[in-house]
């Protein structure tokens, strides 16, 4: 189609066009800047001001948490760590992270644009050519898209079972922090209740010292065991700050705030079937879900890999700008549009055939990373499940059988300190046993439950069949009629 004379002008307002055009891509690129993540903006601030002043911040010294101040159940401690853990949040983000990334494997690559202009105009018989204007898609060869979106979405199914571990990860966390918080608590009951006994009991053989009827000797045994239990004491108030900061650091909240376990547990199961949690640690541990998603994610990328010996193709177009001005009479100004088809050649075939070793070889090392996984699960299961039962055993031994004979022991010692027959000395080691033992039975309370997080945490959850209940754990917290009565204590 001829074109009037004022071509120049024509030509011109093309490139005002195209130019116009980039000008509004990349305005609309500033929507680049926009942040659609809520937490991302918040968590940029906080960090900024730390690392830009010398001193932290006031806000990243948190208080004391007064919501779990007090004596709360593990399970109010466990919902407020999934919803605070920084540990589950991150594990959340990247299986968001990982899910985003599918779209983007899924879509085209970007399409290309670009104007050539001539500084002097091209004079050809069709006419004066002064704009040139290309156009082009890369278009991959068939499946790879398809490949690339499976293989985004095996790393989110990682991401994912990867997440789910975390979450029983700090689960378990939680309960064996809380176990050595309530073992500390009583702990401190059982010292405290002991104590005030000894100090009693050497009240009363400081008066009858002054009638003769006791020695100085039994007198300062006495006052040595209540200092005894002092520095127990001590030590004690020394776990239980440990203890709560453990506990505050899985919960996220102040170290400082007074987290506490309720004084009595409700009662709690042991398994009894070791194939059963064979069975259900293979089937439901987090772990080897993301090691069999691996071995997927690895098997797509074999298959990608293989994709890559086939060539993607490009297509295009130019369209030139053309006046009917010009030195040859014929021109007719016509603007060319040209159609173009271009195609990469995988001829690199060393390089092609090593991409699809590595990819083998990867896949081939996620396989023994699970069997490693595996192994290392039943392991532990019988592991853990041996430890549970045999604490089981020792809890139901001492409290059915050690302590009871513990206390009539220290019976006996008594009556017999007070006809003569025993000296104080076998009287307070007897004392001293039953207070050790009533320690270790709290102590294998606590320990036995710590032991059961971790074996949930190996079979993906809590033991499906029906268990036996743990035996429950004496109710005295000190030795009864331990105190030999005034007025009958004998040198």
């Amino acid at each position: 189609m001829a074109k009037s004379p004022n071509s120049a002008l024509v030509s011109n307002s093309a490139l005002v066009i195209v130019v116009s055009c980039c000008a509004a891509l990349l305005a609309g690129c500033q929507s680049a800047w926009i942040v659609r993540d809520p937490e991302y903006a918040a968590v940029i601030d906080r960090f900024s001001q730390a690392t830009s002043q010398f001193d932290p911040p006031a806000e990243a010294l948190a208080p004391p948490s007064e919501e779990l101040a007090g004596p709360h159940s593990v399970e109010h401690y466990i919902a407020f760590a999934r919803a605070q853990n920084p540990d589950i949040q991150a594990a959340r983000k990247q299986a968001e992270a990982a899910a985003n990334r599918v779209p983007q494997a899924a879509s085209l690559p970007d399409p290309m644009i670009g104007v050539t202009t001539f500084p002097e105009s091209v004079q050809t018989a069709a006419g004066q050519q002064e704009v040139l204007l290309t156009a082009s898609q890369k278009l991959p060869w068939m499946g790879k898209l398809n490949a690339r979106a499976e293989l985004a979405e095996k790393n989110t199914q990682v991401a994912r079972a990867r997440l789910a571990a975390v979450e029983l990860g700090v689960i378990e966390q939680v309960k064996r922090a809380y176990y050595e918080l309530y073992f500390v608590d009583q702990a401190l009951l059982i010292t405290q209740a002991d104590r005030e006994l000894l100090l009693r009991l050497t009240k009363i053989l400081e008066s009858r010292l002054k009638t003769g009827k006791v020695s100085q000797r039994d007198v300062l045994r006495a006052q040595l065991e209540v200092s005894n239990r002092d520095a127990e004491l001590i030590r004690l108030r020394q776990q239980l700050q440990s203890a709560q900061a453990r506990l505050a650091r899985r919960l996220h909240v102040s170290p400082d705030t007074p987290l506490r376990a309720l004084k009595r547990l409700p009662p709690g199961h042991v398994p009894e079937d070791l194939e059963q949690l064979y069975h259900q640690a293979v089937a439901a541990r987090p772990e080897l879900h993301a090691e069999l998603a691996a071995i997927e994610r690895d098997r797509q990328a074999v298959h990608l890999a293989r994709l890559d010996y086939y060539p993607d193709v490009t297509l295009g177009f130019t369209w030139i700008d053309t006046s009917s001005s010009g030195i040859s009479p014929v021109a007719n100004g016509r603007d060319p549009l040209l159609l173009g088809l271009s195609m990469n050649l995988p001829i690199y075939r060393s390089r092609l055939d090593a991409g699809v070793r590595e990819a083998e070889a990867r896949s081939v090392a996620s396989a023994r990373r699970y069997d490693s996984l595996r192994d290392q699960t039943l392991e532990e299961v019988k592991d853990l499940f041996a430890r549970a039962t045999s604490q089981q055993a020792l809890l139901q031994l001492f409290t059915e059988d050690i302590i009871p004979k513990a206390d009539q022991t220290l019976r006996v010692s008594r009556r017999a300190y007070e006809v003569g027959t025993v000296d104080f000395f076998q009287l307070i080691d007897d004392w001293r046993k039953l207070f050790k033992f009533q320690l270790m039975q709290k102590q294998l309370e606590a320990q036995l439950r710590q032991t059961l997080a971790s074996l949930e945490r190996v079979v993906g959850g809590t033991p499906s069949p029906e268990p036996a209940e743990m035996v429950p754990p004496a109710e005295d917290l000190s030795p009864p009629e331990a105190l030999p009565p005034a007025g009958r204590l004998r040198p």
